[in-house]
C-alpha cells in the first residue's frame, strides 16, 4: 500500500447507529460507530461475540432486515460520490451490491443453497452484473475455482455444497465473492468455523487475493492474534462501540483501553507454558446498557467517574490512535498490567 493509497477513504462511516426491537426491548447493536477504510488497506475489526460486529458489516451492506430494525448515520462509499447508503434505493444498493461491495459470512455451511450445485451459484454470481454467455461464465467460474485453490475445478462444479469440506466451502465463497471483482471486502469472521490449520490456508489466500486486486478489506473476528498478524489497522469494539483504534504496530506495543489491554494479555504467552488470562464478568446488555463507560464494569482502573463520563473517542499522542477511556494514560506499557495498578 503507498502512502497515497493510505490517505485515500475508500469507505466512511458516520455515527452510524443499529437499534434492534426485539421482545425484551431495543437492542442497542451499533451505537455511534464511526470509521474509515482507506484504499487498498486491511482493516481489523476484533472484539467479543455480541459487541456489533457482524450487525455493523450487515448495516453497511443493506442486509438487516426491514422489520424491527432502526438504522442512522451515513455509510459514504466514496466512488459513487456523497450519497449515504442507508437512503439509497434498494435498487441501487443492489447494482453496488457484488459489483462494488461483497461479502464473506462466518458460517460456509448455510452460505450457499443446498439443492443447486456449486458450479450454478457461481455461474449465477459471475452473471449478476457482467453481461456474458453461459459459456463466458462458465469459463469465469472454473477460473475462480483455480483462483482459490480448488482442485479439478471442472468436476467441483458439478458438485452440492454438502460434497465440500469446511474450508473448500469458504473457498468457493470467496471465489463468489470475487466474481465481480470488488474494491471493497467485507470478511465476517471467515475461519470461525474452520479448524486451525485451514484458518491459516484462507487467511494466507484472502491476504494474496487483496494483494493481487489492490481491493480494500474489513476483516472481522474474535481473535486479537489473526487481526493483528494480517491488518493494517484495527478497530475494537465492544458494547456496540468503537473503545481503541489505530494502526497495528502501535495497538500492540501501546494499547491505551483497558479492554484492548485485556484481550492482549489473554493470548497465549509463548513462556508462560501455556497459562491464559482471562477477563472477569460478562459483556453488557446492550438493551439496558450501564451509564458512562461500557467497560467500566469489569475495568480494574474504574472509578465512580467512569459511571457518569461522557464518554468519547479521545486522541491520544500517536497519530491517528483514538481510545474511549478518560484514564488512557495509565494503561500502557510493556509491564503486566494488573489490577492492583489501579490503586
Amino acid at each position: 500500500m503507498t502512502a497515497g493509497e493510505r490517505d485515500t477513504a475508500l469507505l466512511s462511516v458516520r455515527d452510524l447507529r443499529t437499534y434492534l426491537a426485539t421482545r425484551h426491548g431495543v437492542v442497542r447493536a451499533v451505537d455511534g460507530v464511526s470509521l474509515e477504510v482507506r484504499e487498498a488497506e486491511v482493516l481489523g475489526v476484533v472484539g467479543e461475540s455480541g459487541c456489533g460486529k457482524t450487525v455493523t458489516c450487515r448495516t453497511i451492506m443493506g442486509l438487516m432486515p426491514r422489520k424491527g430494525t432502526y438504522s442512522s448515520g451515513e455509510v459514504i462509499y466514496h466512488p459513487r460520490g456523497e450519497a449515504n447508503l442507508l437512503t439509497v434505493s434498494q435498487k441501487e444498493l443492489q447494482r453496488l451490491r457484488g459489483s462494488q461491495l461483497a461479502m464473506i459470512f462466518q458460517d460456509p455451511m448455510t452460505a450457499l443453497n443446498p439443492v443447486r450445485t456449486v458450479g450454478d451459484q457461481l455461474i449465477e454470481a459471475v452473471t449478476a452484473h457482467a453481461r456474458m454467455s453461459r459459456e463466458e461464465a462458465h469459463g469465469r467460474a472454473i477460473s475462480l475455482l483455480v483462483r482459490v485453490g480448488i482442485p479439478a475445478p471442472d468436476q467441483r462444479m458439478k458438485d452440492y455444497p454438502f460434497q465440500f469440506s469446511g474450508g473448500m466451502l469458504q473457498r468457493a465463497l470467496i471465489a463468489i465473492a470475487l466474481a465481480s471483482e470488488p474494491k471493497l471486502l467485507l470478511a465476517d469472521e471467515p475461519t470461525t468455523s474452520l479448524d486451525v490449520i485451514i484458518q491459516d490456508q484462507i487467511l494466507s489466500l484472502l491476504l494474496e487475493l487483496q494483494r493481487d486486486t489492490g481491493m480494500s478489506m474489513i476483516l472481522v473476528s474474535h481473535d486479537l492474534a489473526v487481526i493483528t498478524e494480517v491488518c493494517d489497522r484495527i478497530v475494537v469494539m465492544y458494547g456496540g462501540q468503537i473503545v481503541e483504534e489505530g494502526d497495528t504496530a502501535t495497538i500492540i506495543s501501546e494499547p491505551r483501553h483497558p479492554y484492548t489491554r485485556a484481550l492482549l494479555e489473554a493470548l497465549p504467552q509463548g513462556g508462560e507454558r501455556g497459562q491464559l488470562r482471562s477477563i472477569p464478568g460478562a459483556p453488557p446488555s446492550l438493551i439496558d446498557a450501564p451509564p458512562g463507560c461500557r467497560f467500566a464494569p469489569r475495568c480494574p482502573l474504574a472509578t465512580d467517574e467512569c459511571s457518569s463520563w461522557a464518554t468519547e473517542l479521545l486522541d491520544t499522542d500517536g497519530p491517528g490512535h483514538r481510545v474511549r477511556c478518560w484514564r488512557h494514560q495509565e494503561v500502557r506499557g510493556s509491564a503486566t498490567w494488573q489490577a492492583s495498578d489501579s490503586a
